[in-house]
């Protein structure tokens, strides 16, 4: 294919099936797929034209427009869940005191390592969401993973008690 096709060029992947082009780079397209989702295929690859759009390669794709939008709001919105620490902790400090007391004494605001703490629940959350929607996982990984997290949610469950509301706490297998 001696042509590089334009941004809004529409395709259709032998593999992939049909799809809309929303990046070009000097050797590939970004392809955003019906069936598959967003893919990079090298721009020599064998796909069927169904619509060729002439379109400057140097010009910002949606795929930009897209990425620094999700940037922007991850940066300046709140886009997890409100967590509110238990009343009796607010404010309050945590000490971690060293055995050999010629140690000095670490101290962290509650707030901050509750913070921490509900971060690492929101990044165990998302990670379970992309292996549970990972096409190329078998089933029986899938599983096997999702029992790792759930033992790792159960060794989190110390902490429950400086959640607020008892229906944000860590929950392990409830089984055992």
């Amino acid at each position: 294919m001696n042509k590089i096709l334009g941004i809004s060029s529409r395709i259709n992947h032998p593999e992939y099936g049909k799809g809309v082009i929303t990046n070009v780079t000097a050797t590939m397209y970004w392809v955003t797929f019906i069936e598959n989702g967003l893919e990079t295929i090298e721009i020599d690859s064998d796909f069927e034209i169904i619509e060729a759009a002439e379109d400057d390669v140097d010009t910002v794709s949606f795929y930009e427009v897209e990425k620094s939008l999700r940037e922007i709001l991850k940066r300046w919105s709140d886009v997890s869940e409100i967590v509110p620490i238990a009343e009796k902790y607010r404010g309050g400090t945590l000490t971690l005191q060293p055995k050999d007391v010629s140690l000095s004494s670490k101290e962290i605001p509650i707030n901050t390592f509750f913070h921490k703490i509900v971060m690492l629940r929101d990044r165990l959350r998302v990670m379970e969401q992309k292996i549970n929607s990972n096409k190329k996982l078998e089933d029986q990984d899938k599983i096997e993973l999702q029992q790792y997290i759930t033992r790792c949610y159960g060794s989190l469950t110390t902490f429950n008690v400086l959640f607020k509301n008892n229906s944000q706490n860590f929950k392990g297998d409830s089984s055992k």
